[in-house]
Order: structure tokens, then C-alpha cells, then sequence
């Protein structure tokens, strides 16, 4: 991002470096960490450091799946064998026990969602992109639209109109429950659901963003030879463990995504109640 990098050099630009006893104040990240100036502009579109970064995250995952199954070998080797353990993991963990054999149909889109949402995920933790794009809420939105989409077509598609409708709510309730039940199954299905599926991933990314840069600017501010050293060290080390954490939830949070698209989808197909 600008994030990071940016924030820290800007720290630096002051004679002497703004530090713990240069008399300036401590550089706190913020909303301005997530802000980002048009790489370039074509009328109101302004392309930035985000959009880049989603573009090239698409374009790497298509490029490694595209090299690993171009011209597949029956007895797979290099990016061919990496690819089919990539595979084979998002189908045994993820779809396989949502939607059992018959979901193999749905692996493709799964694995694609997967394998983009972690990518975008792990460029907070890659030098010079250093930014989640996820902790952006806008690109989170349109990843929701297409899973619900798809959620709501397959849903009409295999149990008709009416069935899919009513099945969101159990049948074996006493009569004068469902006044109260209908609305509230319904508001779950239409709003709470789609809407904690996109926050959880965005919020998430924010919050472990936020976090990583606190310390990393930390580390710098607190940086003097006197006993600001010591609060440094131990600033750095939080550094490293945020981006141990970090690395686990980038992982966690595309898994969850997965699991839950692949669950709505069993839920589509077959009814829940």
C-alpha cells in the first residue's frame, strides 16, 4: 500500500526522524492507511493500488491453474502436482462434505473462490503490495452478489419457486409460532446471512491490517539509542507475530468464505428444513 511503507517514510522525513523523544507525535495509522491516490484516471474511473492489486491477484490464479493443466500428465509434476493438491484439498475439506460427490459439478467455482480470496488475502504479508484489497468493503460486495446469485437461481432451479421460499422455514412449528418465524427466517436468509458472510471477511482483513501497521510503525517511532530501543525490540517482535497471525487468518477467512458458499449451495439444492 501506500500503508505501511508510505506512513513509516513519512515518519522519517523530518530531521532527526520523528521518534519517541524528537518531540513530534506518535504517526497513528488510520482510515487514511486505506486511501489511496489514482494510479491513473480515465474520466470519474480512478484506478488504484487496490484494483491493481485484484487485477494481478486474477491474473495469477488464472495463470497458475492455466500452467498447471494446459497439457496435464497422467502422473502430474511441478505446477501440475502443486495444482492438484490445491484441488484436492478445497474438494475433500470444503466441498465434499457440504454437498458430497454429486457438488464436484460446483469444484471449479470453489476453488477459484478460494484460491483468489487467499491470494488477495496474502498481499498484506508480500513486500511492495503490502494491502489487503479485502480490507476494502467494495471489493467484498460483488464476491457476495455472485454467491447469493447463484444461491438463489439454484435454489429456484431445483425446488421451484414457492417450494424454495417456504422450505426457508421448518414445517413441524405450531401454527401460531409462524407469524413470528417467517419474518425472522426471512430477514436471515435476505439480510443477515449475505450480510455477515461480506463483513466477517472484510472486518477481519481491517482490523489484521490495521494491527500489522500499528506495530511496524511502532517499531520505527519507539527506535532511538536510549531506552526506546527496548520498547522497539519489543514492538518488532509483535511484528512478527501479527504476521504469524495474520498469515493463519488469511488463510481461515478464505476457508470460511468457501465453506459457507459451498454450504448455501447444499441448502439450494436440497431443502434445509
Amino acid at each position: 500500500m501506500n500503508g505501511d511503507v508510505r506512513v513509516v517514510a513519512d515518519a522519517g522525513q523530518a530531521s532527526g526522524g520523528c521518534h519517541l523523544f524528537s518531540g513530534c507525535g506518535f504517526p497513528a495509522p488510520g482510515l487514511q492507511d486505506f486511501q489511496f491516490k489514482p494510479l491513473f484516471s480515465i474520466g470519474s474511473f480512478h484506478f488504484t493500488k487496490p484494483e491493481l492489486v485484484a487485477v494481478l491477484c486474477v491474473v495469477t490464479v488464472t495463470a497458475f491453474f492455466w500452467a498447471a493443466f494446459a497439457k496435464p500428465k497422467l502422473v502430474p509434476r511441478g505446477v501440475q502436482n502443486i495444482g492438484e493438491l490445491g484441488i484436492l484439498a478445497v474438494r475433500d475439506q470444503i466441498l465434499r462434505p457440504a454437498l458430497g460427490r454429486r457438488g464436484d459439478t460446483y469444484l471449479p467455482f470453489l476453488v477459484s473462490l478460494f484460491f483468489y480470496i487467499f491470494l488477495m488475502n496474502l498481499m498484506e504479508l508480500i513486500p511492495v503490495f503490502q494491502f489487503p484489497s479485502m480490507s476494502r468493503i467494495g471489493f467484498v460486495w460483488p464476491m457476495v452478489a455472485i454467491v447469493y446469485i447463484l444461491y438463489i437461481y439454484l435454489g429456484f432451479k431445483h425446488q421451484g419457486g414457492w417450494g424454495y421460499i417456504s422450505n426457508m422455514w421448518p414445517h413441524d412449528v405450531p401454527l401460531m409460532i409462524l407469524p413470528l418465524l417467517i419474518p425472522v427466517e426471512l430477514l436471515r436468509f435476505f439480510i443477515i446471512q449475505p450480510f455477515t458472510l461480506g463483513i466477517r471477511l472484510f472486518a477481519n482483513m481491517f482490523a489484521g491490517h490495521l494491527l500489522l501497521a500499528i506495530f511496524m510503525i511502532a517499531t520505527w517511532y519507539l527506535m532511538s539509542f536510549s531506552v526506546g530501543l527496548l520498547f522497539a525490540a519489543g514492538s518488532a517482535v509483535m511484528v512478527l507475530f501479527v504476521f504469524l497471525l495474520e498469515l493463519l487468518v488469511d488463510l481461515l477467512q478464505a476457508f470460511i468464505f468457501t465453506t459457507l458458499t459451498a454450504t448455501y449451495i447444499a441448502s439450494s439444492l436440497e431443502a434445509a428444513h
